[in-house]
């Protein structure tokens, strides 16, 4: 992991072991589609797969950078495909899954890792109801979009779909983050219901519930930069290993007491806020 965990950190995100010959083993000559691939979690999952006989399709708005990553791992083992996308758009979206469609060896496994963010009050958004249809577009239309356009190719190899989601989706709503959680919370109950169909037709599904982790996304707020977060390689870590140990869901081994926290004082949490916010104005 590129970023010194604190000892905080290390209590928080305990170091995550990856087997390297059944991660070998499970990934070997795979198709492996990766949104948001240009930055963050999802450029350090490329990283560690492009050690791997793997072919990769890195998706991600910014052409330029998925250019500069792939150049900078041409002498990996993994076969790289780039397809610039815009999530938000729909006709990109059809082209993209056109595209998969039309790949000799199919796809195997789907990691639906894009992603925006924004925290803004709900006063200053009175006029920005774009916020709210930006995020609801790449947070949950858009991997709605490629899930029913790939998971017919993810049939046909018995494959995997891993959803990159959010801790706080499972907690307590926070002030200022309407247009972000309700998008994220929207996929992942989308996401559970689907999964169990899916899982029925010989698809695995897993989503991972994070925690703020180390990224561009978080960078904007400055009130994060002393909060502990994991690193994008640690991440990486913890989504490689389900090819090869699959799961349903993972968390913080923390997460069941913020889970506990939310159900015992909801009442006191909606009381004392809108107190603390008016006075904050």
């Amino acid at each position: 992991m590129s970023q010194k965990y604190s000892f905080l950190e290390q209590l928080l995100f305990p170091p995550t072991k990856v087997n390297k010959k059944k991660l070998h083993q499970a990934s070997q000559q795979k198709t492996i589609l990766i949104t948001g691939a240009s930055y963050g979690i999802g450029e350090a999952c490329t990283r560690l797969l492009a050690a791997y006989d793997v072919h990769l399709i890195l998706v991600a708005r910014t052409a330029s950078k998925l250019a500069v990553l792939k150049e900078n791992l041409e002498d990996q083992k993994a076969q790289i495909s780039l397809y610039p996308t815009d999530l938000t758009q729909a006709e990109e979206v059809e082209q993209l899954i056109q595209n998969i469609k039309n790949l000799p060896n199919g796809l195997d496994v789907l990691i639906s890792n894009a992603g925006h963010s924004i925290k803004r009050p709900i006063q200053k958004s009175l006029e920005r109801f774009h916020d709210f249809e930006r995020t609801m577009g790449i947070n949950y239309f858009a991997p709605v979009r490629l899930c029913l356009g790939l998971m017919p190719l993810l049939e046909k190899r018995n494959g995997q779909m891993i959803n990159i989601s959010a801790i706080n989706v499972l907690l307590l709503p926070a002030p200022h983050w309407a247009a972000y959680q309700a998008s994220k919370t929207a996929f992942d109950q989308w996401f559970r219901s689907v999964a169990i169909e899916m899982e029925a037709y010989g698809i695995q599904s897993t989503s991972l519930y994070l925690p703020l982790v180390r990224t561009r996304m978080i960078a904007p707020t400055k009130a994060y930069q002393k909060v502990p977060a994991m690193s994008p390689e640690h991440v990486a870590q913890l989504i490689v290993k389900c090819l090869y140990r699959p799961k349903r869901k993972w968390m913080p081994w923390w997460s069941i007491f913020g889970r506990l926290g939310s159900f015992l004082f909801r009442g006191p949490w909606e009381a004392f806020l809108p107190r603390f916010l008016k006075k904050d104005r």
